[in-house]
């Protein structure tokens, strides 16, 4: 039975997928080494709530309720120490996430699971820092977690059976929809999603094409809630440009190669939304999409 769940990271998916199980009525415990990012993360949850409740998905006392299941942590040993399931959702940096395994593999409960929230990091590799390879499973929410239904499984090399089909009805439990791969580069959302997004750039930077011409055709001819350009700028340049480095590494295929102009954007700290400017400019308040002035005619 997972009753207690500790998310590592209260950036954008570690605070969503806190939300989630809050508000399923699982005891949360929420870390990161940043106190003021833990209340950003929190004022967030709270602000999603709040969205809930004036479309009348949750009442006031739902939110109260989902808020008291949460309690923050700054350490990491004191935030997992009686944890059913650890979930990481840091930043995307195979260095980092080894290092968090390794301390989480000495800090939680021999029984614990432990989860990634990675999107393209060998899961067989983050499981070999722990001497719990069998426990160690992919867990890919999507953003944004209160919204998005799927959660991408991943196995790794060695991951028990027992295991997989524990998270899988843990995420059925949540109101989610869980479909299981194996440990491949990319998964199945990201060796599928990133070459899109790569060759729509190439489109624009061979001129075939403008930012807006490439998201329109995308979205009303094949039905797209988001064109591949705004969405690149939704999960951030750099992220991308990092997946589809691993992609290109892990299956050694040209067709990964990440487009020029991505790499240059992200060298030029052009990074989308977190940054103000990717493919479309974003203003506080502003909710138009509005074309990056360096892609004007």
């Amino acid at each position: 039975m997972i009753k207690k769940i500790s998310v590592i990271g209260a950036g954008t998916m570690g605070n969503g997928i806190a939300h989630v199980f809050a508000q399923n009525n699982f005891e949360v415990n929420l870390v990161d080494v940043n106190a003021s990012q833990l209340e950003k993360a929190l004022q967030t949850i709270s602000k999603n709530l709040d969205r809930q409740i004036s479309k009348n998905a949750i009442t006031e006392e739902q939110k109260k309720q989902s808020l008291a299941n949460i309690s923050t942590f700054t350490k990491i040993n004191e935030g997992v120490q009686d944890a059913d399931l650890v979930i990481e959702a840091a930043t995307e940096n195979i260095e980092l996430k080894l290092k968090i395994f390794k301390t989480l593999d000495e800090a939680a409960p021999a029984s614990s699971i432990l989860a990634t929230n990675t999107s393209s990091i060998s899961i067989t590799k983050i499981a070999a820092a722990t001497k719990r390879a069998e426990k160690v499973i992919g867990m890919h929410f999507m953003n944004p977690v209160p919204v998005m239904k799927l959660v991408e499984i991943i196995n790794g090399f060695t991951t028990d059976a027992a295991v997989t089909e524990t998270i899988i009805n843990l995420s059925k439990q949540i109101g989610k929809v869980p479909c299981v791969v194996n440990d491949y580069p990319g998964f199945i959302a990201n060796k599928i999603l990133m070459p899109m997004i790569n060759e729509a750039i190439y489109s624009l930077y061979e001129g075939i094409a403008g930012v807006e011409e490439i998201d329109t055709i995308i979205k009303l001819g094949m039905a797209h809630p988001m064109g591949p350009l705004q969405l690149a700028d939704f999960i951030g340049l750099d992220v991308c440009l990092y997946i589809l480095q691993v992609l290109h590494e892990g299956f050694g295929n040209p067709k990964y190669a990440a487009c020029p102009l991505l790499v240059n954007m992200v060298n030029a700290g052009r990074l989308g939304i977190k940054t103000g400017e990717g493919f479309y400019t974003y203003t506080p308040g502003n909710k138009e999409l509005v074309v990056s002035a360096r892609f004007k005619n």
